[in-house]
């Protein structure tokens, strides 16, 4: 199968291109800054709308994932033009160059678009952003819809992953690397999430598509939990102090953007439908524990 990933040099990008080159599939990874260690690389800025129509039409993928994406919340909402722009109107080219050559788009959302009041979120729920990340993620998940009959939104929550990706380290390398030089860190104890691995979602991913699957599904990690019990559990797996885990709350936090306090999702679907499970956080951990092992 000859597949475009976007955002290929991300966190979640970069895995599905080395896990798909590993199946045998074509792939092709659009990136901006941080390209990705496997498969064709194309340099290309998903705001260059005219560049990715005629790149899509010329390719002509069997399938589109969109990863590509401004993910920090604060900048979203400090540029709101940008955020749009990206997470909006990008995917909104993407998504009818899709329609054209009936390629299968898969479209990775977030959390975010609920308000997070109540948590514990099914795919039939009313999304309610609360920032300007959630509404222009939100925007994008219409937009895929009205414009691309072969399509699947998919949902997750706090990505990780055991390698850094586009120049950032995430939550999990972040606290590893914290506490392995005996730093204390803050984490929120008020915030609740469903922490993804990228090889747990990269893997539902290439599921969906095998599956030539539709619609909505949330495939984010299967435990609830917050963000400081998060932070304990990793030191627990990798035998770090989790003394030096001090708890934190939402109020004493100095952000721009609001964030929700339980966007927490059901993956009792995915869970259903897929071949490929989301994966509770001691088997999520003692999978990243593996990889570290891995590439140590």
């Amino acid at each position: 199968m000859k597949i475009l990933v976007t955002g290929a040099g991300g966190l979640l990008g970069s895995r599905i291109v080395e896990l798909a080159s590993e199946r045998g599939h074509e792939v092709y990874g659009l990136y901006l800054n941080h390209p990705p260690s496997m498969g064709f690389k194309i340099k290309m800025d998903i705001t260059d709308f005219d560049g990715v129509e005629k790149l899509i039409s010329q390719l002509k993928p069997h399938a589109i994932i969109h990863c590509a994406a401004i993910t920090d919340v604060d900048i979203c909402e400090r540029n709101r033009d940008l955020a749009l722009k990206v997470n909006y109107e990008a995917t909104k080219i993407i998504a009818k160059a899709s329609e054209k050559i009936d390629a299968h788009m898969i479209y990775i959302s977030t959390d975010y678009v609920f308000d997070g009041l109540r948590g514990m979120y099914r795919e039939e729920d009313k999304p309610n952003p609360i920032n300007t990340y959630g509404l222009t993620k939100l925007l994008g998940e219409t937009a895929v819809m009205e414009n691309c009959s072969r399509s699947l939104i998919a949902r997750a929550s706090v990505i990780y992953g055991s390698k850094p990706a586009a120049g950032k380290v995430n939550f999990a390398l972040w606290v590893m690397g914290k506490l392995k030089s005996g730093e204390k860190i803050k984490a929120l104890k008020d915030q609740y999430v469903s922490p993804t691995l990228n090889t747990n979602l990269a893997l539902m991913i290439l599921d969906v598509l095998e599956m030539n699957l539709t619609g909505i599904i949330h495939m984010s990690g299967a435990t609830r939990v917050s963000r400081y019990e998060f932070a304990i559990q990793i030191a627990r797996k990798f035998n770090l102090d989790e003394g030096l885990v001090e708890e934190a709350y939402t109020h004493e936090m100095n952000w721009i953007a609001k964030r929700p306090r339980d966007s927490s999702l059901n993956v009792s679907k995915a869970s259903k439908k897929l071949n490929v499970k989301p994966m509770n956080l001691n088997e999520a951990l003692e999978k990243l524990y593996l990889e570290l092992k891995e590439n140590a």
